[in-house]
């Protein structure tokens, strides 16, 4: 018997911002997690050429036979690009190095910039059943989050709690603009995550009141705390809901999670 509380197919959420070091891939891991923990089956694509979100699930360099780049620009079987990780329900297609020259190989590709839409496209993607799949994109604007955008249903963004962080946002919701009207119509902001907030600094005060402020409904209620633990999480290739369960930073993720699966009506109001 189906599972009412199951979509069809799964929801692809992108992760995107231009900017680096605002907890875009720590965000990923960590909502992909929560997910998982409700007993959701939740895939993770690792786009970004570091591969930190890989090396964050445990996936070291030399397991990564195939990676994102293969899913991108091969056709290559999801099982062969799928590992399971240490996380029960969370699944994980790296990345590696390789990404790097994928934006000069996608240029001369006349579909460039709707590849890995038409891979998630495949019927294998079903017969996985997971119910969310979330795209781990690089710190820039590039050919692979365009990818990500054109083959996502929403994009969610990480917004760091600091001086400036509003002010990226003008290019990155232009971006979601073009896409929207250009190749995808049906793109949506999932919403938007304040990360690394410090409720003892006025300037992360003054950060959440702006993004209120101006993008309202949009900003989740849950604030990803400045916390040690889903710091520390990573270098022991865990998501800090397994590192440290009942941490704020932990807490904070789960509220996330809640929120999305409300968002989507996979919780009840």
């Amino acid at each position: 018997m189906s599972d009412p509380q199951r979509p069809a197919s799964p929801k692809i959420i992108a992760i995107a911002n231009q900017k680096g070091g605002v907890g875009k891939t720590t965000t990923t891991i960590n909502l992909g997690a929560a997910l998982a923990e409700t007993g959701l089956k939740v895939l993770i694509i690792d786009i970004d050429p570091q591969g930190n979100a890989s090396t964050g699930l445990g996936i070291e360099p030399e397991m990564r036979n195939y990676t994102s780049y293969d899913l991108i620009l091969d056709d290559i079987a999801l099982s062969d690009l799928v590992h399971e990780t240490a996380t029960r329900n969370l699944s994980l297609v790296p990345a590696n190095v390789d990404l790097s020259s994928a934006d000069i190989e996608l240029y001369s590709n006349e579909k460039r910039s709707f590849l890995l839409r038409d891979a998630l496209r495949r019927p294998d993607l079903l017969e996985h059943g997971y119910d969310f799949v979330l795209i781990d994109c690089p710190p820039s604007l590039n050919l692979l989050t365009i990818n990500a955008m054109v083959a996502a249903h929403s994009v969610l963004v990480p917004l760091q709690s600091e001086f400036f962080a509003l002010e990226g946002l003008s290019q990155l919701m232009l971006t979601i603009r073009e896409v929207r009207q250009s190749a995808n119509p049906d793109l949506r902001i999932e919403g938007i995550v304040l990360t690394m907030y410090d409720a003892r600094n006025n300037l992360s005060q003054q950060v959440e009141a702006d993004a209120r402020a101006n993008l309202g409904d949009l900003v989740f209620a849950a604030i990803i705390p400045r916390n040690v633990r889903v710091s520390e999480a990573p270098s022991y290739a865990l998501p800090v809901l397994e590192y440290d369960s009942m941490s704020k930073g932990a807490q904070a993720y789960r509220a996330l999670a809640a929120e999305v699966l409300k968002k989507n009506q996979l919780l009840a109001a």
